[in-house]
């Protein structure tokens, strides 16, 4: 409703101008790309419904290849109200679609290896809810969503408080018994450190291909090892090859480009 509002504002002063109150049309999304759909099943229907309850529509269903050309999307109601929901529609289904693809491209490098694609923090402020979804309908899987959402012991934390295991006997002393610690490493001697301290989950943030094996052989099974920093198509399937068991990549939602689709009305 927010995002209606923003758009329309007091009215879309043209459309009611052109066209009478009730006059009817139909209007299909159409792919000018290949992707994987996202927000197409559920999203955009429940956006053109927000804007009309008597629009009759229908998306194909989220995860699904789209061809070039192919129709997505199709609504039929009173013209004025199909083309007030166009903009916001479009706009989100052409960013969850991009993520999910973008995602798909990441999961497809490392498909045959033991390894899950993660997503991060870094998301559009207000779409965090839809672009996490976008990331699992890609096949990805979502890190914590939010602060309280789980224990991760950042550079900063680490600096602010004078090292590793002060801040995790800290937060051992307040968390439940229930709750994991993560701890971003940037070297091996954190890592030791952090192994020492029972820490449940390491990142290891911008190592290189070396210290992440080195990582894994000294970790042995101990802890979830996850691989972070600027981790692209390129170089993936290398990481993953290290035997790390996640790898977190914030491109998947502040990077991945938007998908190209457009609205046809009859």
């Amino acid at each position: 409703e927010e995002f209606l509002t923003e758009d329309i504002a007091s009215g879309d002063i043209t459309s009611e101008a052109i066209f009478h109150r009730g006059q009817e049309a139909a209007a299909e999304f159409v792919a000018k790309e290949d992707f994987i759909a996202a927000g197409l099943e559920h999203l955009a229907v429940h956006l053109f419904l927000l804007c009309n309850s008597a629009i009759q529509c229908r998306g194909i269903r989220d995860g699904s290849r789209v061809e070039s050309g192919q129709v997505v999307f199709s609504a039929r109601g009173p013209i004025n109200d199909l083309l007030r929901a166009e903009r916001v529609g479009l706009n989100l289904v052409q960013r969850l679609s991009g993520i999910a693809t973008y995602t798909r491209s990441f999961v497809n490098r490392v498909g045959d290896l033991p390894v899950k694609i993660v997503d991060t923090r870094k998301t559009t402020p207000g779409l965090r809810v839809f672009e996490k979804y976008a990331v699992r309908v890609g096949g990805g899987s979502n890190h914590r969503f939010n602060l309280a959402d789980g224990v991760l012991i950042k550079d900063n934390h680490i600096a602010a408080c004078g090292g590793i295991s002060l801040a995790v006997k800290r937060l051992r002393e307040k968390i439940p018994h229930t709750l994991k610690i993560e701890v971003e490493t940037e070297n091996i001697d954190q890592v030791k450190e952090c192994l020492e301290a029972g820490v449940e989950i390491i990142m290891l943030d911008n190592m290189d291909i070396r210290q992440m094996e080195k990582a894994v052989l000294l970790t042995a099974g101990r802890a979830l090892l996850e691989a972070s920093g600027g981790i692209t198509l390129d170089d993936v399937r290398a990481v993953a090859e290290t035997g790390v068991d996640l790898i977190s990549v914030g491109g998947l939602t502040h990077s991945a480009p938007s998908c190209d689709i457009s609205m046809k009305v009859e």
